[in-house]
């Protein structure tokens, strides 16, 4: 009798049901533990734009409050922009946006956490996302070419699959540098909680 070959258990999106329906996650069995996620996003712009972010002289304003305020403000309301997210009870969200005038970025870093059981790594990624989209919409009358970048996972703590961590990139070169940047380095660091 010949071989069969062995059955390859594939793993299937938890969102989608055997039909290729979408479904939400059954929750009801998972113990609630404390999990906490942070994600993170760049906007990038010209040096002048960046000069305007950080005076505060934009022509709508204190760009770093609003933007962080207004991820902060997406963390909590997830479940209404993402169809299949469960709604959450946060327990903390910080959205803390840090200017680098040598990269011409805007550094954005979302913190959301529960105690629940299921994970917050949407509320997190939403927050970075939304903040960084705050940022273009107040800075559009000046400079339409931003680009948001880079919305991505960096970490996540709690639950059965425990901790994950993003691993660290390797530095790009000081060739691949962002046009416009000149001279050194000035430290503008800025943090909001």
């Amino acid at each position: 009798m010949e071989d069969q070959p062995r059955r390859v258990e594939r793993r299937r999106l938890s969102h989608v049901d055997r039909g290729g329906r979408p479904r939400m996650v059954d929750i009801s069995a998972k113990p609630a533990t404390v999990r906490r996620a942070v994600a993170e996003a760049e906007v990038a712009c010209s040096q002048e734009t960046l000069s305007l972010v950080i005076d505060g002289a934009g022509p709508k304003g204190d760009v770093l409050t609003v933007a962080e305020l207004a991820g902060v403000m997406a963390a909590k309301r997830t479940a209404e922009l993402i169809p299949l997210c469960h709604p959450l009870q946060l327990t903390d969200a910080v959205v803390a946006i840090t200017p680098d005038r040598a990269a011409a970025v805007l550094r954005i870093r979302a913190e959301a956490a529960t105690t629940g059981p299921t994970g917050v790594e949407m509320e997190a990624l939403t927050a970075a996302a939304v903040a960084a989209l705050t940022v273009y919409d107040m800075v559009k009358a000046v400079e339409r070419g931003v680009e948001i970048r880079h919305v991505r996972l960096v970490s996540k703590a709690g639950g059965r699959s425990g901790t994950w961590e993003r691993p660290a990139a390797a530095p790009a070169p000081a060739a691949a540098r962002p046009r416009g940047v000149r001279g050194p380095a000035r430290s503008t660091a800025r943090r909001h909680t």
